[in-house]
C-alpha cells in the first residue's frame, strides 16, 4: 500500500504525522499500533489491543476458538473504521502462532480479507527474523540470542553483525505452558529441558539474551518494582545470569494474584509469568548468556526496520529519536548542531562515544526551555530518565538529566541521578549544560550572536570572544554564566573584542 501523505492537520497526534500502522494478530491480543517519527526511531501514536486470546484452545482441539474469532474480527473491524478516518493508507497485517497453526486459521484470515484487509500469515521463521530485526534497530550492534516468547510460540533466533541468524520456533507459548506441565511447575521444568535440548539454537560466543514479548516485559517491571529503580521503562533493563534465576526462582513461587497487585502487571500477564519464569530458568542455563536484555522492540518493530533503506538503518536511533522529539518542542536539530559546535571547545565530550549523547543533550536542553520555567527542570529530567529513548544505558540517560539541570543552573544535582552515573559523568555532562546555557543566553539563540561569538579554553582560561558590534551582548547575566561555566572547569573566566573573528 501506499504512504499516506495527508498531514496530521487537527493536530491529533502532537503535530506528528501518522505514516503507518501495522495489526499484529497473535495468539494473546490482536494489536492495532500507528507509527509516527522518525522512520529510524518511529514512535508510538495509537497503541489499541483486543484481547481475544485466539489461542487457548490450540492445544487442546487444534481450532481458533468461536468466541475468540468473533472478538478479534469485531476488533478488526473497529481498526478498519479508526485507519481510514486517520487517512492511513499503508497499512501491514500480520498473523503469527495461533493462526498458522489452527485447522480453522484459514478460513479465519479469508473473515479478515472480507474486512478491507490484506492479511499475511508469517511462518515461524519470519515471525523470528522480524523480532530479531526489532532487537537489531533497538541495540545496533546487538550479540546474541533472541527469544521471542508470544501466546503460542518461543522464537529464537541469533543475531551478530547486524543480522539474524537461522530461526526456530518452538510451540513453547505462554498459553501452552501450562499444558505443557500439567499444572506443575516441576513437570513443565523438565519437558522444557527436554525440548531445548533437542533444539539447534545457539548462542553466540559471550553473546547476550535478547527478551522480546509482553510476559517478558511484565517481567521486567516486576524485578524494576521490586528493586525499586528510578526508571520505570523495561526496554532496556540488564541481567546477569544470576540475578536472572534469582529473580525466576521468586517469581516461580508467586501466586498470581499477589503478582497482579503490583500496578503495571496485568491480570492476563500475572497468571502468564510464574510459568515464563520457569521457561527464563531454562533458557538461561542452557544458553548461559553473558546478559539478559529486556527488548520493548520486537516483531512490528522488526518489520519497520527491515523495510527501511540502508543508510537509514545505519543511523543513530538516540539522536533520530531525540531529534525528532525535539522538533516538535521548538528545538530544531539545526539549531542543536549550532549550539553544540559552539560549546565543544570549552565543554567537550571526555570519553569515546559521548559525542551522540553531548548532541542528545543539547537538543534536549533546548526543547526542556520553551516550557514554562517551574516546569522545564522537572519535566527535562523526566523526559530524560522515562521517556521511551533507544540505544541508551542508564548511566546515559542520567547525563541527558544533568546536562539539562546544568542548562537550567540546577547545579545541586537530585540523588537519583547519582544513583545512575558516577560523580565524574555527571560532572561532566552539568558542564555541557552550563555551556549551553551560556550560549542561548548570549544572543537568545540568534544566528548573528553565534556567528560573532567564540568560546574557547586558552592557556588555563575560559576565553568568550565578541565582535564589537556584539560586544554589548555581554553584560551581567552573561558574565555570571562564564564565571559559573569557568569555575567547573578549572580555569579562569575572559571576555575579549574583536574586530572580526576568524571563519
Amino acid at each position: 500500500m501506499r504512504l499516506g501523505r495527508r498531514d496530521d492537520r487537527e493536530g491529533l497526534f502532537s503535530g506528528n504525522k501518522p505514516h503507518r500502522a501495522i495489526i499484529d494478530i497473535g495468539s494473546n491480543t490482536v494489536r492495532l499500533v500507528v507509527y509516527g517519527g522518525a522512520p529510524r526511531a518511529p514512535g508510538i501514536l495509537l497503541n489499541e489491543k483486543v484481547q481475544a486470546r485466539l489461542g487457548r484452545d490450540i492445544g487442546r482441539d487444534g481450532k481458533l476458538a468461536k468466541d475468540a474469532m468473533h472478538l478479534a474480527l469485531d476488533g478488526l473491524a473497529r481498526y478498519r473504521l479508526l485507519l481510514h478516518d486517520l487517512g492511513i493508507e499503508r497499512i501491514d497485517v500480520v498473523a503469527t502462532a495461533a493462526v498458522r497453526d489452527a485447522s480453522n486459521g484459514p478460513a479465519f484470515l479469508k473473515k479478515v480479507r472480507a474486512l478491507g484487509f490484506a492479511p499475511r500469515l508469517l511462518s515461524g521463521e519470519d515471525e523470528a527474523i522480524a523480532s530479531a530485526f526489532g532487537v537489531i534497530g533497538a541495540f545496533p550492534r546487538a550479540h546474541g540470542l533472541v527469544a521471542d516468547l508470544g501466546g503460542g510460540s518461543l522464537e529464537l533466533v541469533p543475531v551478530s553483525a547486524e543480522a539474524p541468524g537461522d530461526a526456530e520456533s518452538l510451540p513453547m507459548g505462554t498459553l501452552r505452558l501450562p499444558e505443557l506441565g500439567g499444572g506443575d511447575r516441576g513437570t513443565l521444568k523438565g519437558t522444557l529441558k527436554k525440548a531445548l535440548r533437542r533444539s539447534q539454537a545457539a548462542m553466540p560466543d559471550n553473546g547476550n539474551l535478547y527478551l522480546v514479548g509482553g510476559t517478558w516485559r511484565a517481567m521486567a517491571v516486576y524485578a524494576m518494582e521490586r528493586a525499586g529503580t528510578v526508571l520505570t521503562d523495561p526496554h532496556g533493563l540488564t541481567l546477569t545470569g544470576e540475578e536472572a534465576l534469582s529473580l525466576t526462582r521468586k517469581l516461580a513461587r508467586s501466586a498470581p494474584a499477589r503478582l497482579h497487585e503490583m500496578p503495571r502487571i496485568s491480570t492476563m500477564r500475572s497468571q502468564m509469568l510464574p510459568d515464563a519464569a520457569v521457561l527464563l530458568q531454562v533458557l538461561v542455563k542452557r544458553f548461559q548468556p553473558r546478559r539478559l536484555i529486556v527488548s520493548a522492540w520486537g516483531l512490528r518493530e522488526g518489520l519497520l526496520y527491515s523495510q527501511l533503506e540502508p543508510h537509514v538503518q545505519a543511523r543513530d536511533p538516540l539522536i533520530s529519536g531525540v531529534s525528532n522529539f525535539a522538533i516538535q518542542r521548538g528545538a530544531p536539530p539545526a539549531l542543536a548542531t549550532r549550539v553544540a559546535g559552539w560549546t565543544v571547545e570549552a565543554a567537550p565530550p571526555l570519553r569515546k562515544g559521548d559525542e551522540r549523547l553531548r548532541m542528545a543533550a543539547t537538543m534536549l536542553s533546548l526543547a526542556a526551555m520553551q516550557i514554562e520555567p517551574n516546569l522545564r527542570i522537572a519535566q527535562g529530567i523526566e523526559w530524560a530518565l522515562q521517556k521511551r529513548w533507544l540505544a541508551i544505558d542508564d548511566e546515559g540517560r542520567a547525563m541527558l538529566a544533568a546536562a539539562i539541570c546544568g542548562n537550567g543552573n540546577a547545579l545541586d544535582l537530585p540523588a537519583e541521578l547519582k544513583r545512575l552515573a558516577p560523580a565524574e559523568a555527571l560532572e561532566e555532562a552539568l558542564c555541557w549544560g552550563l555551556a549551553t546555557r551560556l550560549c542561548r543566553r548570549l544572543g537568545a539563540r540568534s544566528m548573528r550572536s553565534l556567528e560573532a561569538s567564540r568560546l574557547s579554553v586558552e592557556d588555563g582560561k575560559l576565553v568568550l570572544r565578541l565582535e564589537r558590534d556584539r560586544a554589548a551582548l555581554y553584560a551581567t547575566p552573561t558574565e555570571k554564566d562564564l564565571n559559573l561555566l569557568a569555575g567547573r572547569l578549572d580555569l579562569k573566566p575572559a571576555m575579549e573584542v574583536v574586530d572580526r573573528l576568524p571563519d
